[in-house]
């Protein structure tokens, strides 16, 4: 059974290490604010990776016996995906496609992409990816090319994440693929500049959290007694972003039955995004139970997709 915003909210804020699910950041401004996010010549992740699929097109087929269905989690604006689906047309003569988002914007973008394409076919899926795997696991026979793109696995902490491919894996058929995004190691300053632009954008899209719980649990957080600060803590080889309390202060959310103080200069933890070396990568997806087929990267080594069958 499913928690509810309120009561996940009582829960992360209720305790003296705070916290806010980043699975929170995307409702309908939220969503925008990324996407801008994606355009800032900071934020390399989203450029490169493109960039690795729009080469990836040219190769992909050659893994693929008989025809796919492309399932995508945390499709969003499905700007990645068009490279995936012109690669998967080139293959076969129809595609299915299946959108895996908590946020509706699936529904915005899937009548572009069916505008675009003539040979395609939509059945978006507005839940978790736990739960739309959940029900893809008893859906049909028919062979799926499950997408994982933009780094977003770098959320999960390193138990979480190998749990969430294990039970991704055990929800695959033999001969279904995985292809997943993964941001790499790197210079500090690089990681911090893409997580905390010089126009503010990310900032926004951090604070937006606050805006959301007043909004929807008629929370009073004052935006302008906040700030957003993002590290690269490099022990753990991870961004880490919080919302700094500028002030001593207590705050309500009366749909979440709460009410917390916070001291001047506490931290919120709102997001960490993992960064993995090519060791790593290979020992996580082969001790989750998958079988590496390729790697591709970009020529500054920053990023990398991979694709994999069950082992």
């Amino acid at each position: 059974m499913q928690t509810s915003f309120a009561e996940e909210i009582f829960n992360s804020l209720n305790r003296e290490s705070k916290y806010i699910s980043p699975k929170f950041f995307y409702n309908q401004r939220g969503s925008k604010l990324f996407e801008k996010i994606c355009k800032l010549p900071e934020y390399y992740l989203t450029r490169t990776e493109l960039q690795i699929l729009e080469n990836l097109k040219k190769t992909l087929s050659e893994f693929l016996d008989g025809d796919y269905r492309l399932v995508e989690l945390g499709s969003g604006s499905s700007r990645k995906t068009r490279r995936i689906i012109d690669a998967l047309i080139k293959h076969q003569k129809q595609v299915e496609y299946i959108p895996i988002d908590i946020s509706e914007i699936i529904m915005k973008s899937c009548r572009e992409l069916l505008g675009e394409y003539n040979n395609l076919k939509i059945t978006g899926i507005v839940d978790t990816y736990e739960g739309g795997l959940e029900f893809l696991k008893e859906y049909d026979n028919k062979q799926n090319l499950i997408a994982f793109l933009g780094s977003s696995f770098g959320n999960f902490s390193p138990n979480e994440g190998r749990i969430f491919l294990q039970k991704l894996c055990s929800t695959m058929k033999e001969n279904d693929l995985f292809l997943i995004g993964l941001d790499l190691v790197k210079e500090k300053s690089i990681l911090e500049k893409a997580y905390d632009d010089s126009r503010g954008i990310t900032a926004e899209f951090n604070l937006n959290m606050l805006m959301r719980i007043n909004e929807e649990l008629e929370g009073n957080f004052d935006l302008r007694k906040f700030s957003h600060h993002a590290i690269y803590n490099e022990d753990k080889q991870r961004i880490e972003m919080y919302l700094c309390s500028n002030a001593n202060q207590i705050v309500t959310i009366p749909k979440a039955n709460l009410s917390i103080r916070l001291n001047k200069e506490e931290l919120i933890h709102t997001e960490h995004s993992h960064k993995y070396t090519m060791d790593q990568i290979y020992d996580m997806l082969e001790s989750s139970g998958f079988r590496i087929l390729k790697i591709w990267q970009d020529k500054k080594k920053h990023f990398a997709v991979v694709l994999s069958s069950r082992n």
